[in-house]
């Protein structure tokens, strides 16, 4: 398999986060966002939406959309898990994995920070005040998701998606300096992963590509 994929995109790491979880191997292929490559010919021809993750697999199919990439890899390769046995548990973890997937990160990414600047003209601190309400408010409703039933993990004692797509979002909270004063809940859960190898191996300053 080759992952296509660039070493700061939270939807890259969450993929990357998944192949570890299950030990697969793949080529790791990067595709840098801040000089374009995503929307270069070559690129798009593998994937017409011009966004990474991209999973090829070994008879050439190419899967988009990381939810969904790590959906079929837990099709695939049913173990370890990373959605519970029971279907309302599934239904718990696809929502909270689509709070960060759905509702903080269409909001958040290089695309749309890029429109506000060069086409909206908003100022650097207008970006990073968006930036910083919507990550902190699709926080805020995780984490009152996570009181309703505490465990070690976003939904119980063994990682799920949920967590893949939440790791990440951490990940660029911190680094734009979001308050995640109260967001407990969140945090213990987030160090909770970061304890376990495949965060560590998946996490964007372990990849080839890091700057």
């Amino acid at each position: 398999m080759k992952l296509y994929n660039y070493f700061r995109s939270s939807t890259s790491f969450r993929v990357r986060i998944a192949l570890a979880f299950k030990g697969l191997r793949y080529e790791y292929v990067p595709v840098h966002l801040r000089k374009s490559e995503q929307r270069a010919a070559p690129y798009l021809a593998r994937n017409p939406e011009g966004l990474v993750p991209l999973l090829e697999l070994d008879d050439g199919h190419a899967l988009t959309q990381s939810v969904a990439i790590m959906e079929y890899l837990d099709e695939t390769y049913p173990q370890p898990a990373l959605l519970p046995a029971d279907a309302l548990g599934r239904a718990r973890v696809r929502a909270l994995a689509q709070i960060i997937a759905c509702e903080i990160h269409p909001l958040d990414n290089l695309r749309v920070l890029r429109y506000l600047v060069h086409t909206l003209n908003v100022s650097e601190d207008q970006k990073m005040a968006w930036y910083r309400h919507w990550v902190r408010a699709g926080l805020e409703a995780y984490e009152r998701h996570l009181a309703e039933q505490p465990a070690k993990f976003s939904h119980g004692d063994a990682p799920t998606i949920a967590d893949c797509c939440l790791v990440p979002q951490v990940f660029n909270a911190q680094r734009f300096d979001c308050d995640m004063t109260g967001l407990d809940r969140v945090m213990r859960v987030f160090d909770a992963c970061m304890e376990l190898k495949p965060f560590q191996d998946a996490q964007p300053s372990a990849c080839p590509d890091a700057e």
